[in-house]
Order: structure tokens, then sequence, then C-alpha cells
């Protein structure tokens, strides 16, 4: 049995403080905090064992996105060595994450979600991302996704 998500991020950060990487560990304790915090609020939901990996991986994006956005804003802003430590912080949780589906990959797995489900209208846009979501968790860019099956549907 492979190791769960959330197992592979706990002994990152553990060879990490071995090795003081100083960047790892905070970026590692980062998704940590990230994390408890997904789970306690799961717990007022009743959900008492903690979030598993499907959501993890949710987290991780969501972390990616933002990195991504303040790394842009820095260097607009002409602050260099803050957007590369956004991009090195970026590298670092992608390491959690599958791989990423390429464009030609992200198209060919909307137009796939699309004629299974039958989709036909702008208003089975919500059914086809959720499809998506649920088979490609942490593997695309649900924001491109979007915009290609809003054109798929259009």
């Amino acid at each position: 049995m492979s190791q769960s998500l959330r197992e592979s991020i706990k002994q990152g950060l553990v060879e990490a403080t071995k090795s003081q990487d100083k960047r790892r560990m905070a970026t590692l304790r980062l998704i940590q905090a990230a994390l408890k915090d997904r789970d306690m609020a799961g717990r007022t939901d009743g959900r008492d064992a903690g979030v598993g990996d499907a959501e993890i991986l949710e987290v991780l994006s969501k972390m990616v996105k933002q990195r991504r956005e303040s790394a842009g804003i820095y260097e607009e802003a002409g602050r260099l060595e803050l957007a590369q430590q956004e991009k090195e912080e970026i590298e670092i949780i992608e390491s959690f994450l599958p791989k990423q589906l390429s464009e030609a990959e992200t198209a060919a797995a909307v137009e796939a979600v699309i004629k299974e489900t039958g989709a036909a209208g702008i208003k089975d846009m919500g059914r086809v991302m959720g499809e998506l979501k649920k088979r490609h968790a942490g593997q695309m860019d649900f924001a491109k996704a979007g915009a290609i099956v809003k054109q798929k549907l259009a």
C-alpha cells in the first residue's frame, strides 16, 4: 500500500528538518497548517477523520494558484527576490501533486466528459466541471478547463 499524501508531507518535513532546508521546512509547515485548518472545518461538518487525499490535492492546488498570483504581482512591482521565493514554494508544493495534464490532455478530458454526461448547452457546465474535478483533482487547472468547457458548450 502506498503512503497517503498526508504521510508524504509529514515525511518531507522530517527530511527537510534533518537537512536544514529552511525554505522547504517553512513551506511544508504552511501546508500542514492549511490541512489542519481544513481538518478543523471538517469537524464542524461531522467528519472527524480529517480530510482525505482528494481534499489535500484541492488545498495544494489552491496554494499553488495563490503563489502564482503573488509571484506575478511581485514581478510587476519589481520585487524579484519575493517572486523567486514564491516560485520556490510552488516547486515544493507541486512535488506533492500528481503530474499536471497538458492543454491537449485537458481538452481531451473535457471532450470525454461532455460526451459521457450528454452535456448539450452552457446549462450543463456545472455538471461537466463537477465530473472533471472528481476525476482529475490536482491534475488540471480548472480555470483553463472551465474556459474550454464554456467554449465547447456555447
